[in-house]
């Protein structure tokens, strides 16, 4: 309550002038102007309270126009906001532009050129054809489902991220779940559970299982496979996605307060009120490779034959290896893996873990990509890519590099108004996006911003469809390494092919090519434990 105070503070002081200014008149005409000023901001508080399209200014009436008057002469004072040092610029700026543009259905086109510096070292581009394609229709898909898989999904190439009910508010998780069904892609449920405001949605739900086992877990917090396969077996589930770890903050778990759990929040994880909600960093259902794929294969026999993989964050590349080994050995695959980038974003991360644990997207993904193909499995499990993958050009970039598809948290939260306060944690979310608090998210309208999540999922498979046909190609699945140029030092150009080669298709059983380190890192590996017989990683 006293936030509310603080938020309205400078509607209800305009109110109150506006009041004495009138008042005032009766004695005296000096108080003309001031009555004729505050009335007038008054107005204008009661219409940010009633408008639907900016939650900034139904949370902060009047005073949110300070916002928008700065966007308003951005162009003004670009040169101290923008130009300088790239690394200087928050990486958002730009992503949150293209972003908004597209959720508003608002022209993207800027005059003067690349605002990139095309001579520096690291600029990235991909090639295109003087003989172009005009690529109708944009809705790009892909199957998922392994041979083991009795109900394969056509899922599209760019879906939502994992984000649990509990980080994000409930009209944040209602607006995104919205707009998914009306575009046709999915959303992912994030480790939290499947909340009522999932199902209200009606969208394509990938049901997350983390180590909590929420949402189907037993009072000690194991693995409950009767719940699972209840939950497993609702129409919008349409995939199960085992997570083992989290780009922002690899080798952890959390913990929820129970100060912070409401019933809605407890119905959706299925944990006891009163009670810290805890996470713990690693699976207790499974303790080696061997096991972990067995429990794979026991999930999707829950799950009826739906799909079923699991998401992770490359760290020690020789465990990584050890679930091949355990495939091989068993026979059991996953039908797909998503691979999740250290760029990934999360308000519960330390800060050393958030910048320097972890393996970034480009590395991990191509990782995963090769040594699929080193042991001959790739064409059984497909690959999914997450981490800042916001842009056309991102998701054209990690398809080229291995990727089946792309997931996006953050471009998803753009669209349905997150702004970047970095107050996740405090619950006091200027937009109602990472907020349990009903007085702020009622300020996230949910028919408008259901349809900006619709518009940026739709605008930006134009534009993905448009790289693709100046590339000459009908499909983004086609973009391969080659199609990736880079500039690696000021003058010195190199292709994707020549830093991210694809590696032979059985190399690894085979033994014959020990580039990048594969080969002695798969020597080292076990599917019957993740622990290293000899020290090394």
């Amino acid at each position: 309550m006293h936030s509310a105070y603080l938020r309205f503070s400078p509607l209800i002081i305009c109110i109150v002038l506006a009041l004495v200014s009138v008042v005032a008149l009766f004695w005296t005409d000096w108080t003309l102007i001031p009555a004729i000023l505050f009335v007038f901001l008054s107005l204008v508080g009661f219409r940010d309270m009633a408008q639907t399209n900016h939650a900034v200014l139904r949370n902060y009436p009047v005073l949110g126009h300070v916002r928008y008057f700065f966007e308003l002469i951005r162009p003004e004072i670009r040169q101290y906001l923008i130009e300088g040092d790239e690394e200087e610029v928050p990486f958002s700026r730009e992503a949150r532009a293209i972003v908004y543009q597209r959720a508003k259905n608002v022209e993207d086109k800027r005059p003067f050129g690349t605002k990139k510096r095309v001579y520096d070292s690291g600029y990235q581009w991909l090639t295109h054809s003087i003989r172009p394609r005009k690529i109708k229709d944009n809705d790009f898909r892909l199957t998922i489902g392994g041979p083991d898989c009795t109900q394969p999904y056509s899922a599209s190439i760019y879906n939502i991220s994992a984000m649990s009910f509990g980080a994000l508010s409930a009209n944040a998780i209602l607006a995104l779940n919205k707009g998914a069904k009306r575009g046709n892609f999915y959303h992912d449920s994030g480790e939290g559970g499947i909340s009522r405001y999932h199902r209200e949605g009606g969208g394509d739900i990938v049901f997350e299982l983390g180590s909590g086992y929420f949402g189907c877990r037993n009072h000690d917090g194991s693995f409950n496979a009767d719940k699972f396969a209840a939950v497993a077996a609702e129409d919008q589930v349409k995939m199960v996605e085992l997570k083992l770890s989290q780009g922002a903050k690899p080798g952890q778990g959390g913990m929820l307060p129970a100060a912070k759990i409401t019933p809605e929040i407890a119905e959706a994880r299925d944990v006891p009120m009163g009670k810290d909600c805890i996470s713990p960093a690693s699976h207790s259902a499974f303790s080696t490779p061997i096991e972990m794929m067995e429990f794979i294969q026991h999930m999707r026999e829950l799950a009826k034959g739906k799909p079923v993989g699991f998401k992770l964050c490359i760290g020690h590349r020789r465990e990584f290896m050890c679930i091949l080994r355990a495939m091989l050995e068993t026979g059991i695959t996953p039908d797909f893996i998503v691979v999740d980038g250290k760029e990934g974003g999360t308000g519960a991360a330390p800060l050393e873990f958030a910048n320097h644990m972890g393996m970034p997207l480009v590395e991990g993904l191509t990782f995963a990509h090769n040594a699929l193909r080193g042991v001959g499995l790739r064409d059984r499990v497909k690959i999914g890519a997450s981490g800042k993958l916001i842009h056309s050009f991102d998701i054209a970039k990690a398809l080229a590099l291995g990727a089946d598809w792309a997931n996006s948290a953050r471009g998803f939260m753009f669209a349905i108004g997150c702004i970047q306060a970095q107050a996740c944690h405090t619950n006091h979310c200027p937009t109602g996006v990472t907020t349990q608090d009903p007085d702020r998210y009622r300020a996230l309208v949910v028919p408008d911003k259901a349809e900006r999540v619709y518009n940026f999922h739709k605008n930006t498979m134009k534009a993905l469809g448009d790289m693709t046909g100046a590339a000459g190609l009908t499909h983004p699945s086609d973009f391969l390494p080659h199609h990736l140029l880079m500039r690696e030092k000021d003058r010195d150009m190199v292709t994707g092919e020549d830093v991210y080669p694809y590696m032979p298709e059985g190399f690894l059983l085979r033994e014959d090519d020990d580039r990048f380190g594969y080969l002695k890192r798969w020597r080292r590996s076990s599917s019957k434990s993740f622990e290293p017989f000899d020290g090394g990683v």
